[in-house]
């Protein structure tokens, strides 16, 4: 139910912030849903204290933080920080940097795992969000930037020009900056891929999120295991200097030996970077967590990835596939806690 708020003698209509798995109409006029699943009634309950000592994060508060904040409110960006409830947007934003992501913050998917909104934007596109984009990363000093996206499916290429635009702006005008691009998967279309790839950036991205077993129903029917392997294996084969990554969610029901099993996968297609991390469950409407994987665990992963010869593996709790991105690209990430 609408409110009226009274500002000056003037009555103004404030519209209530929709609940997670509420449906609302979004800025542009296209429907959508709140964290990007439908409320159930039958949801399995997030049990209070559940959570283990070692899943902490720094609370999102500081001068440093603040600035980030004002920076991309001011030129209209969305971060995945924010619509994805990272648990690290307190550290990375403190430390002054950010994941932007591009084409809106309403994606056309809707995994079991995610709290990006959902819905069918038609086609929308902000023709002024090339230009912020960069103009944001000069702003930001910013030495390594990770563009990432919501799915957009409503799009002939998927949004793969667009990306490109973005890629390109920000090399114009910040041409030492190194970027990373956590793509879609284009629903597979190589031509997509190409155009990401040819646009300037030093690391192609794109999650595989969990072992071939567990893909569905973690991922929306429309995204796919061997659709992201092929993905990436052709963002080696297009251009073999451009980096290759991939992340995985633990904690879904996977076993050590398909973990093993995918990181091998991975290999045999030249992928050089892999981020592991726990998942946690955003909210009630999204998959349970069906165990927390010790940081113990996450270090002897990491070990056996880089035995199999990947360049740098960043495993741990708190890991997203962004975290420590510039480190990762230069294989600094020992002692990572």
């Amino acid at each position: 139910m609408s409110q009226v708020a009274d500002f000056k003698g003037i009555e103004l209509k404030v519209e209530p912030r929709p609940r997670s798995g509420d449906k609302y109409v979004t800025p542009q006029g296209f429907t959508a849903i709140r964290d990007g699943i439908k409320r159930a009634a039958a949801a399995e309950p997030i049990r209070p204290g559940a959570k283990p000592r070692w899943l902490r994060a720094p609370m999102p508060a500081g001068a440093r933080f603040d600035e980030v904040r004002r920076t991309v409110r001011e030129h209209r960006l969305a971060t995945v920080c924010e619509e994805a409830h990272c648990p690290n947007i307190g550290e990375c934003w403190n430390a002054g940097t950010a994941t932007l992501m591009l084409m809106g913050s309403v994606c056309t998917r809707a995994c079991r795992f995610c709290a990006v909104d959902t819905g069918n934007p038609r086609g929308w596109l902000d023709p002024e969000e090339p230009a912020n984009a960069a103009r944001t990363v000069a702003l930001m000093g910013l030495g390594y930037v990770v563009l990432t996206s919501v799915n957009r499916d409503d799009l002939p290429d998927g949004g793969a020009g667009h990306f490109a635009a973005c890629v390109r702006a920000i090399k114009a005008a910040s041409p030492r900056t190194a970027v990373e691009a956590l793509t879609p998967d284009f629903q597979g279309e190589r031509a997509g891929v190409e155009t990401v790839v040819d646009s300037g950036i030093e690391v192609f991205a794109q999650n595989v999120e969990t072992v071939e077993r567990l893909t569905q129903p973690v991922r929306d029917p429309r995204a796919g295991y061997r659709q992201t392997l092929d993905v990436l294996a052709h963002a080696k084969r297009h251009k073999p200097g451009v980096l290759t990554k991939t992340s995985l969610m633990l904690g879904l029901g996977e076993t050590e030996a398909e973990l093993l099993a995918t990181m091998d996968e991975l290999r045999a297609i030249g992928c050089d970077l892999l981020t592991l991390g726990q998942y946690l469950r955003p909210t009630l409407n999204h998959l349970p967590v069906e165990r927390y994987v010790t940081p113990e665990e996450f270090a002897q992963l990491r070990e056996q990835a880089l035995a199999r010869g990947f360049r740098e593996c960043v495993s741990g709790p708190m890991v997203r596939s962004s975290y420590r991105a510039e480190r990762a690209l230069a294989g600094d990430n020992c002692g990572l806690p």
